[in-house]
């Protein structure tokens, strides 16, 4: 079945495009050209990936994304022709996957669809991870700390697991973005800054521990027991 992709504009000539070009690779694709009727396609057409400009009249993008995390984990990806790195971290504050500057590359955004989109197979990769206080079962992303479960956004908990699979073990910003953004994001530290905050704030249930690690200027280091 073809992967759901809910194109969110006002700009109808930028939707058209987008759903020409995503339709061409075989996406099952829809438009809308305001945030309420994307809400609506939400809710009656679950897709399995958004698209969303970030200024649009009554509801920004941001504003959506807030809105569509309220019922649905599924991944965001903001359009903006805003390139301040304080705009970008409000989007990924507000639940946002990812940030894609305009104008942008046809092939770049393509790239960035197939990245979130995939689900490459590993060996072992829906084995439980059982260690320290942590549970976390990759098959039905589910994060457990010391028995109560952690709600995660898909981007984070394939954060934390990347980081859980390589326990003590410094991996670098470089290693981190690629692997859960792909290669493309790889000189975007500031998702590593944004989504590792996210997360220690919600593994925060356990007073004084502290589960992620920074290495200054190289990468995070995941410490299933924690560090007093």
């Amino acid at each position: 079945m073809a992967a759901r992709v809910l194109v969110v504009d006002d700009e109808i000539q930028i939707t058209r495009v987008l759903r020409a070009s995503l339709s061409a690779q075989g996406y099952d694709v829809r438009t809308a050209n305001d945030p309420d009727e994307a809400l609506r396609l939400v809710q009656d057409w679950p897709p399995d990936l958004i698209v969303t400009d970030l200024m649009m009249p009554g509801m920004t993008g941001i504003e959506l994304t807030r809105a569509v995390r309220m019922k649905s984990h599924v991944p965001v990806l903001v359009l903006s022709v805003r390139d301040q790195e304080r705009t970008k971290i409000e989007a990924l504050d507000a639940g946002a996957d990812d940030y894609v500057t305009k104008p942008f590359s046809t092939k770049e955004l393509l790239a960035r669809v197939r990245a979130h989109l995939r689900r490459a197979p590993e060996r072992d990769s829906d084995k439980c991870i059982e260690a320290g206080d942590f549970m976390i079962d990759p098959a039905a992303h589910v994060v457990t700390v010391n028995g109560s479960t952690v709600h995660l956004t898909p981007k984070e908990f394939d954060l934390l697991l990347h980081l859980a699979r390589n326990p003590g073990k410094v991996i670098t910003h470089r290693a981190l973005l690629t692997a859960v953004w792909g290669a493309q994001s790889a000189q975007q530290p500031e998702y590593l800054r944004v989504f590792v905050g996210q997360i220690r704030k919600k593994l925060g249930s356990t007073p004084g521990k502290e589960y992620i690690q920074t290495e200054p200027w190289v990468g995070y280091r995941f410490l299933p027991d924690g560090v007093e």
